[in-house]
């Protein structure tokens, strides 16, 4: 079975959600590196204060659970939040909400720069699968997936911002 998504719907079905969810003095972080694509395209969407750079992107490389096994992976952004984040109401933004290890690891990540008055989390796909007590607040889609499947969101290959969504399936023993 050929799995069909269809990102840009998702995408605007998680706009909606986000401008639900959002409070005053909100922020979106948005997780390295899909999450930060959708952030970055939600920022300038919906027109929040601080313009196409007022979100923050945050990796969850130093606080994973297998840091000693995986080390520092190549080509990933450091953490980026151009605000303050003590007392404000962060919106973390991420693309596929699977075990739930990489939000753990941001929002450790996260206090590292000050405590936030709440963290609410806002996902394109769920793919259930969950080890860890964790769980948005809004999912564009829910899905179940087979633990060999991995579910990636892509964008336009020229990397413009605001660019297409879509979704890549692969195996995991491939790859």
């Amino acid at each position: 079975m050929l799995l069909q998504l269809d990102a840009e719907a998702l995408y605007t079905e998680l706009r909606e959600g986000v401008r639900g969810l959002l409070k005053p003095d909100a922020v979106l972080v948005g997780i390295w590196s899909g999450g930060a694509w959708l952030a970055e395209r939600l920022q300038k969407d919906l027109g929040l204060p601080g313009g196409e750079k007022g979100y923050g992107v945050i990796s969850s490389t130093l606080h994973r659970d297998d840091f000693g096994s995986r080390g520092l992976a190549s080509g990933t952004d450091p953490t980026r939040l151009p605000f303050a984040v003590d007392g404000r109401h962060v919106l973390l933004i991420d693309d596929v909400l699977y075990t739930g290890r990489t939000i753990r690891a941001v929002v450790n990540e996260l206090f590292d720069f000050g405590r936030p008055a709440s963290v609410t989390l806002a996902v394109l796909v769920d793919r259930g699968g969950r080890e860890l007590p964790i769980a948005a607040a809004f999912a564009a889609a829910r899905l179940v997936l087979p633990a060999t499947q991995r579910l990636s969101l892509a964008r336009t290959p020229d990397g413009e911002p605001g660019g297409a969504f879509s979704f890549t399936v692969t195996n995991k023993n491939a790859e």
